[in-house]
């Protein structure tokens, strides 16, 4: 058989193959490696877990987190300076004036702009790059809902608040875990293609750390599916939705009572700005996977650069949690053009086993991510049963082969069809032979603080999806975050709508808050200070930059 892997990692594979009979045969019994107790689970992840080690994390010295000892990379983010000087902005103008303003075209903020165009209001949406360039649409295996019999929000709340360890905002998983079974009834009156069962009813399967089968799903490119339908439907509004392409926010504009009034945005093709006028303004910008936290490959699309919480922090919004990261525990380590593609979850819901270069389980598939990604870390760096890659990388085999075996002959083409093209390209068939995977930066857990509404603590400012902080605590399980972006983007557009028609804005606004910003830089005396948002990464290597003239 030919194949994409190298002779060397071929023959490591034969190990695999001479386990698999006996593992599968266990596996059709119901018998599984045993799951660790809730000791062992904070003794792994206090050892190997990076968000529980002291290096590469300081105190912030400036902003409303002051104090707060964060990653070195967000710390340093948040101690930026704007882009702009306000003192060139004359703020009498304005190029747009709408009743909501969203920043961000994901589907937190498509979910916002519907459910608030529904409400009456008039919608700009701001977005960096295309409609649905998000990671929404890169999430893959599932949206958690409970909405089958033996099942209901009470135990997917347990499920959720367990699964973050306990540090959750309860009134925050309440709502997430109570609106779900609507947000589904929702998205399919939307047209979604959801997975279901010759008679019609939905396929539910279980994600790490569920206690029900409540994972829907389309195929392994459900975010893809979701993003096709509300960036559909906002098309087909377009009377009240209007577009921004390729024009991300720099910074958030106040009134001079210090409510949110509009944003400054900045187009990436012509690099003219805007003036944008709103009654009420929504970030719903994604995530912070392209910083790179510790040195990790990332699953996040080329915009994850945290830009929301940096406007909101100048503006004066406390962020919460952004010490802890989502590594998911599988992401691809080998060919070297895949590192860091997100291997979905739903490959081990489907039966796929972790193992080490022996061939042997090493650890129960379904624990919660943090807890599966600190068990692959220990593996490979203490216990050192890792398989090295030809460019020197760390990996643990996903042995997707089990899953023809174990559900029928082409099982992992029908349920995992993004994942089977993505391998075969480089030769890899992965029905026949196992990926080679490693903990890769996937979530942004914290993020910009809010309550059960999407409401900070700026009037009229808004927050929804995975620039929010609180709704899954320090560790998010597997389909919450599709469904954490459209409920609360759902209840942002409501509650927006709702403020934005008792909202009379006063003539004046301002930047103030950048410029009292900056000052507190420049006293805390921060040497060379970067420029936030950034926008888009920089991954120019050092010979390219040295010839760059700027």
């Amino acid at each position: 058989m030919s194949s994409g892997y190298t002779p060397a990692l071929m023959e490591l594979i034969k190990k695999v193959e001479a386990t698999r009979p006996a593992r599968v045969e266990k596996a059709r019994k119901g018998e599984h490696f045993p799951a660790l107790t809730m000791e062992q689970r904070q003794e792994w992840l206090k050892k190997y877990h990076p968000d529980y080690k002291n290096d590469g994390r300081r105190q912030v010295i400036v902003g409303p987190n002051k104090g707060t000892v964060l990653p070195e990379e967000v710390a340093s983010l948040l101690e930026s300076k704007s882009r702009i000087n306000p003192a060139n902005f004359d703020l009498s103008r304005a190029d747009y004036t709408t009743d909501l303003l969203v920043i961000g075209a994901g589907g937190a903020g498509t979910a916002a702009a519907l459910a608030a165009q529904e409400a009456g209001l008039k919608v700009l949406i701001s977005t960096k790059l295309r409609h649905g360039d998000s990671n929404t649409v890169m999430a893959e295996g599932g949206i958690q809902a409970a909405d089958q019999e033996g099942d209901s929000p009470y135990f997917h709340y347990l499920d959720v608040i367990g699964g973050g360890h306990f540090s959750n905002q309860p009134e925050l998983v309440a709502a997430m875990t109570n609106d779900a079974p609507l947000i589904i009834h929702w998205l399919e009156s939307l047209g979604m293609m959801f997975d279901k069962m010759p008679d019609g009813r939905m396929k539910v399967r279980h994600g790490g750390g569920t206690s029900r089968k409540r994972m829907h799903s389309a195929g392994d490119m459900t975010g893809a599916e979701i993003m096709r339908v509300v960036r559909d439907e906002a098309r087909n509004r377009t009377n009240d939705i209007k577009l921004l392409e390729f024009t991300p926010a720099v910074e958030i504009l106040l009134d001079e009572n210090g409510r949110a009034a509009g944003a400054v945005l900045y187009n990436l093709e012509t690099k003219e700005y805007y003036i944008v006028r709103a009654k009420a303004v929504l970030i719903a910008t994604g995530g912070f996977g392209r910083l790179h936290i510790q040195g990790f490959p990332t699953t996040n699309h080329y915009g994850a650069t945290a830009d929301g919480c940096v406007m909101a922090y100048r503006a004066g919004v406390r962020l919460q949690d952004m010490d802890s990261t989502q590594y998911h525990p599988t992401g691809a380590i080998f060919p070297e053009q895949n590192v860091g593609l997100l291997i979905t979850e739903k490959v081990r819901g489907l039966g796929a086993q972790l193992l080490n270069t022996e061939g042997e389980q090493f650890c129960f598939p379904l624990e919660p991510r943090d807890v599966e990604s600190a068990c692959v870390i220990r593996e490979c760096l203490e216990i050192g049963k890792g398989i090295v890659t030809p460019t020197g990388r760390f990996g643990v085999w996903l042995d997707s082969p089990m899953i023809d075996m174990l559900h029928g002959e082409g099982t992992v083409r029908k349920e995992l069809p993004a994942k089977y093209i993505q391998f075969k390209r480089y030769d890899i068939d992965i029905s026949k032979v196992p990926m080679l995977i490693y903990p890769t930066l996937h979530y942004q857990n914290g993020g910009i603080a809010i309550n059960e509404w999407s409401e900070t603590s700026v009037e009229g400012l808004f927050s929804a999806g995975e620039v929010a902080g609180g709704v899954h605590g320090r560790n998010r399980l597997m389909g919450n975050s599709l469904l954490d972006v459209l409920v609360f983007g759902r209840r942002a557009g409501i509650r927006a709508a709702e403020y934005a028609k008792g909202n009379n804005p006063s003539g004046k606004v301002t930047l103030s808050h950048v410029d009292n910003f900056n000052k507190e830089i420049d006293k805390a005396g921060i040497k060379d200070p970067g420029v936030g948002p950034i926008l888009l990464p920089d991954y120019a290597p050092d010979h390219v930059r040295e010839r760059q003239v700027g």
